[in-house]
């Protein structure tokens, strides 16, 4: 695919952490970020094994100090992680790589994955959601439209949504009348223009609940700064969220990242050790790089000793025939839902405000794919798009007065949350794992993806969208 995107969004969240450096992947196709100069174990002898292979390894073949090498993470925490440095990330060379090479040695002595790069997990991804957001009319109703049905406190389900923050205005929009959670910290710039992912949090809460209303959601601004955090800080984050209001019924993570390994993040593993013990259950987005490669956490779903507590959710494109372009794929996706050209609440409905596009479209889709996908229409140029600028092009700018319409696995994973909450509040079922195993085992519902036919989950509310039509040239 066309890595131009996710070049774009990497500069985007490097200066959104200003006092840590990042680096890329190594693979072009695996599009995961990192901590450059710093690997992850787990505490106790796991940590002082690596910090003493690592200390060996450059002492002896690479010239660096040994304080180069030291632990800068606390070596007892919840999330049963240290952080430990490797190397100073100032220098051009990233020895990240080179301390794990040296460890494969001992971790196939112990027969265990010992260390981990510090990987950057962000909104379900090119480290950016499927598209930009269109503006909608304010006069065009919700799709997936507002399922029937009565906000009751007494029997409501409890959805925690883990996301960007809510919009000041939310609960002017009347499907968040009863939605909380933390605040969007900034919204706008000096200049009174939304933020990249503004809004991201609240759409996704706007989508769930017309699909489920007798919905407790709360929303909770994990990931406010340009949608991204480090996988050593987002498992204490994840237990500060379920600490605060107790652990929900269902929790809905439109975040992840790929891995250069295929059994999960270390920096989750008590998380999802301990989400294994609960009723939880966690729905979580596939991502969008288009790609068959695991995408963490969605991927624990594959796992056997978490089959029941993850059900990961890829998108189906606008008329509901396929997987979407965008979407993430593989035997690790449980289930399919709509997932492009979704329209949903990006504000409330105080004031409009205007959005400047950070991404450009392209010519044709970055996936190979042959709709019209959103890859292309509508057309935008951005303002982060190389290039731009020797060509004369202006960003283009829009007003949002309430819905908007926007894709990515970000917002099908909603759409299966709220499916869960709908089927927990029709039979009275308490345990959402119960319910998420019966609405897949009940789904008579196929679609093909990649030779596979696999449940797609749509609700009957859900209005497919027809493509648009491609520009006449001038």
């Amino acid at each position: 695919m066309a890595p131009q995107r996710f070049h774009e969004q990497f500069d985007h969240i490097q200066r959104s952490m200003p006092g840590v450096r990042l680096a890329l992947g190594p693979d072009e196709d695996a599009h995961y970020l990192y901590e450059k100069g710093v690997v992850l174990a787990r505490d106790g002898e796991e940590a002082r094994i690596v910090e003493d292979t690592v200390r060996a390894h450059f002492t002896e073949t690479r010239g660096l100090l040994p304080e180069h090498v030291r632990r800068t993470g606390p070596e007892t925490n919840r999330t049963g992680v240290t952080r430990i440095r490797v190397g100073d990330p100032a220098e051009g060379d990233d020895p990240v790589p080179h301390a794990l090479r040296a460890l494969r040695a001992a971790e196939d002595r112990g027969g265990r994955r010992l260390v981990s790069r510090n990987h950057v997990v962000h909104i379900a991804v090119n480290a950016c959601p499927g598209d930009e957001p269109v503006p909608v009319p304010r006069s065009e109703p919700a799709n997936p439209g507002a399922a029937d049905g009565v906000h009751d406190p007494e029997t409501a389900v409890r959805v925690l949504v883990i996301d960007t923050g809510l919009v000041h205005d939310h609960r002017s929009y009347p499907l968040l009348a009863h939605t909380t959670g933390d605040p969007q910290l900034t919204e706008t710039d000096g200049d009174g223009v939304l933020h990249q992912y503004v809004g991201h949090g609240t759409f996704i809460a706007g989508v769930l609940a017309a699909v489920a209303p007798n919905t407790d959601i709360s929303v909770l601004g994990t990931l406010n700064d340009a949608g991204a955090v480090l996988e050593s800080e987002f498992g204490h984050k994840l237990f500060e969220a379920v600490d605060r209001d107790g652990w929900p019924d269902v929790i809905s993570l439109s975040a992840g990242t790929p891995t250069e390994g295929t059994d999960g993040l270390i920096g989750l593993d008590a998380f999802m050790r301990e989400l294994r013990e609960r009723h939880t259950l966690l729905v979580a987005a596939a991502g969008n790089n288009g790609s068959a490669t695991p995408f963490w956490p969605a991927a624990y779903a594959s796992l056997p000793e978490y089959a029941g507590s993850v059900l990961s959710v890829g998108a189906l494109r606008a008329d509901g025939e396929a997987e979407a372009c965008f979407s993430n794929h593989g035997p690790w996706v449980r289930a399919y839902a709509p997932g492009e050209r979704l329209t949903s609440a990006l504000t409330g409905f105080d004031t409009p405000v205007p959005y400047l596009y950070q991404h450009s479209t392209y010519d044709t889709c970055r996936y190979g794919h042959g709709y019209a996908c959103t890859c292309q229409f509508p057309r935008h140029t951005g303002v982060l798009s190389e290039g731009r600028e020797s060509t004369g092009g202006k960003p283009d700018q829009v007003m949002f007065e309430g819905l908007a319409q926007w894709s990515g696995t970000s917002f099908a994973t909603p759409v299966v949350a709220g499916l869960v909450a709908a089927l927990m509040s029709a039979y009275g079922q308490r345990d959402p794992r119960t319910a998420g195993a019966r609405l897949l085992a009940d789904t008579t519902d196929r679609v093909e993806v990649r030779g596979a036919h696999v449940p797609a989950l749509r609700p009957s509310t859900w209005r497919p969208v027809a493509s648009p039509a491609p520009a006449l040239p001038a």
